[in-house]
């Protein structure tokens, strides 16, 4: 246990650390008061740091700063530049098609091999595609009532599935809960959404069996509340229990992506009957996919040709843009490959073995988990089995000094809790200096 005096200490000797060597930062947030709260998107002020780094650029798994520090970059955008930032195949098509037209509501030659990349990759042979992954899990949520004719979905107390209201639901000592951050909620989203504990097989079968549950929306392993993995098991009961009740089985694997070449299910299993990937796909330009089954294929166009022509909820007019599309057939063909999740399975082993290592060495009762190329240590001697668990041992001010010490020794993790990210373009020299500096750290903590 790390005393809070000796939290309060370190993190008040590094946001003066931070004053110091971040002066043009602090100037544009000074001149930046156009924008509500000084940032151009609200979430960028959470992290720990006074202000926000202002970034520079960025290249392969550097970012640089505009006061000119640089950084080992194992945030990659939360995921957006999981396989490095601008990969020279990415760049080149994307100024190669900005020369061409950025949007068209038409489809592209390029997409027919984009729908053949994405069925080889993930298993799944027909797909959407979408802005972002919220709009893709919104989409799918639309689609699995429409075609079940059923009114609820599940999700697991502390997922996040983007900005999809349907998902801000949690467990508050065991009662479902709308989730207080969610801005400006009206409609109780209880009526429609059940929501029960990760890994708890009774209540899931339990829900299932009323019948009245169109999908279940969920992460294979848990990654936003922590990292929470699957029990042994649990997965496979999840589909078998979704086959037996007539639920569609949705995965997002916009995180989970980390997992291996094709994602967690190809991976791991089992199949789903959808599966979302967002942020990563196209390199962090602003574009996400749906896949689905033939079986569900079938379903969706029986449901189209029995509404009314207009519109269907799903979809914008920037969906499925000719930038976007050539984004994510430029990755899927040159950048996200299986020598590239060699390279990146490799450095996160490297990764775990030297936290671990310096966790033994200070004695502290932390430990260490690993989603393929996401790794992520938790301040709690036994890995979370929910996401309650996993809520009640986060320690959001020992969090945000950890990660301030280690930008202010030039590394980035992602600001909402301990995760790391390895990409094919990480070195070793950039895990090693950030084991070094985890040591550092702890060390001052244990001061």
């Amino acid at each position: 246990m790390i005393p809070s005096a000796a939290i309060a200490r370190v993190a008040n000797r590094e946001v003066e650390h931070f004053r110091a060597a971040n002066p043009r930062a602090l100037a544009h947030h000074a001149a930046s008061k156009g924008w509500f709260q000084s940032v151009p998107f609200h979430w960028m002020r959470d992290w720990p740091s006074p202000v926000p780094i202002v970034a520079a650029s960025a290249k392969d798994a550097t970012l640089t700063s505009i006061d000119g520090l640089r950084y080992d970059d194992f945030c990659l955008g939360d995921t957006a530049g999981l396989f490095g930032h601008s990969p020279p195949a990415l760049a080149a098509a994307l100024a190669n098609q900005a020369s061409e037209g950025l949007s068209y509501m038409l489809p592209t030659e390029r997409g027919a091999a984009l729908s053949q990349r994405l069925a080889a990759m993930f298993g799944l042979p027909q797909w959407q595609v979408t802005t972002t992954a919220s709009e893709a899990n919104r989409a799918v949520i639309r689609w699995c009532r429409g075609i079940s004719g059923r009114p609820r979905i599940l999700t697991f107390n502390g997922a996040y599935h983007g900005a999809v209201d349907d998902a801000f639901v949690d467990l508050k000592a065991g009662t479902p809960a709308m989730r207080r951050s969610l801005v400006g909620q009206v409609h109780d989203l209880r009526d429609t959404t059940t929501v029960i504990e990760f890994n708890d097989e009774a209540s899931l079968a339990t829900a299932l069996r009323g019948g009245d549950i169109a999908c279940v929306l969920t992460e294979p392993v848990m990654t936003n509340v922590g990292m929470v993995r699957d029990a042994p098991g649990f997965l496979a009961t999840l589909r078998r229990l979704c086959d037996e009740t007539g639920t569609l089985l949705v995965f997002d694997e916009t995180h989970t992506i980390s997992s291996g070449y094709g994602g967690h299910a190809v991976v791991h299993g089992p199949v789903p009957d959808l599966i979302v990937v967002g942020k990563s796909i196209g390199g962090g330009v602003p574009c996400a996919v749906y896949g689905f089954s033939i079986a569900v294929a079938e379903r969706m166009a029986a449901l189209n040709a029995s509404r009314p022509t207009g519109h269907s909820g799903i979809g914008t007019t920037l969906s499925a843009n000719a930038l976007a599309v050539t984004a994510m057939d430029a990755m899927l063909s040159d950048v996200i490959t299986p020598a590239a999740y060699n390279h990146m399975l490799g450095g996160a082993a490297r990764l775990v073995a030297g936290l671990e290592q310096e966790i033994a060495a200070a004695s502290l009762d932390w430990h260490v988990t690993q989603v393929g190329a996401r790794v992520e240590f938790l301040t709690c001697p036994i890995p979370p089995r929910d996401g309650n668990e996993a809520k009640a041992a986060m320690h959001p001010e020992l969090e945000a000094a950890i990660h301030l010490f280690l930008a202010n020794r030039g590394i980035l993790l992602a600001p909402f809790h301990n995760m790391m990210l390895v990409s094919p373009v990480t070195s070793n020299d950039q895990i090693d200096r950030l084991v070094g500096a985890f040591a550092d750290c702890v060390r001052a903590l244990k001061e």
